[in-house]
């Protein structure tokens, strides 16, 4: 085998494993509406453009679409990102769990390259299920409520500021999720590198000083079944400096 050859193979046999880890089918869907702010304040609002999310790392049957909205099957983990890029924007989105323990979430301000646990970089707004904390007990010790109740952080090398430290994360300031089958609401407000949550009706956790401001939105498989509806996002003027 001539040097040229034996080159081309050991690239193919470095680059291969990470091609199968790190890339999904090409696949695409539809699911949410976009407006922009001045959208919101016409008086003849129109019907809003349709968001489409493109594959990164899942695969087809991770996701269904129906009447009400997507359901994710959680196997395997990964993302599907929004085909658009958003920098400030309100995001409302419902969503439930239907297993005990149910781990997701959603990405802001994303590059959506997987990185080594198959998820992207950004800042993530957790959605976890409230039977996760008994579920994964360390020592006899349950993991701190926080978790469950909308907990965001920097991710794949985003910093932030926590609004309510717990660590490098920011804490819910209230318990306000409810369990598996039931419709939970998150208004995510994200403009110049300050993300405020509204669980249910109410602000109670943010964050400020994102070292990542523009990016796409992500939807996470990761491990259990979770449903998706209503998603809306509202584009504000971005930073003109």
């Amino acid at each position: 085998m001539s040097s040229m050859n034996s080159l081309w193979l050991l690239l193919l046999c470095i680059a291969l494993p990470w091609t199968i880890q790190g890339q999904g089918s090409h696949f695409e869907f539809e699911f949410g509406k976009e407006w922009s702010w001045e959208d919101t304040y016409s008086d003849q609002q129109g019907p809003g453009e349709v968001i489409k999310w493109l594959n990164v790392n899942t695969e087809e049957d991770t996701w269904a679409t129906n009447e009400e909205g997507v359901v994710c099957y959680g196997i395997p983990i990964g993302v599907v990102r929004s085909q658009k890029q958003y920098e400030n924007f309100v995001m409302h989105i419902e969503w439930k769990h239907m297993e005990p323990g149910g781990n997701s979430g959603t990405f802001v301000w994303s590059q959506a390259i997987p990185g080594e646990n198959r998820l992207p970089d950004g800042v993530e707004v957790q959605m976890l299920e409230l039977d996760w904390v008994n579920l994964n007990t360390r020592d006899g010790k349950k993991p701190p409520e926080a978790y469950v109740h909308g907990e965001l952080f920097g991710v794949g090398g985003v910093e932030i500021v926590p609004d309510n430290p717990r660590g490098v994360r920011s804490k819910s300031i209230l318990n306000l999720c409810k369990p598996r089958g039931q419709w939970n609401t998150y208004d995510v407000v994200c403009v110049d590198g300050v993300v405020k949550l509204s669980v249910n009706g109410t602000f109670v956790n943010g964050i400020s000083k994102s070292t990542q401001k523009k990016g796409h939105i992500c939807l996470e498989s990761e491990g259990a079944e979770i449903h998706f509806r209503n998603l809306r996002v509202t584009t504000l003027p971005p930073n003109p400096h």
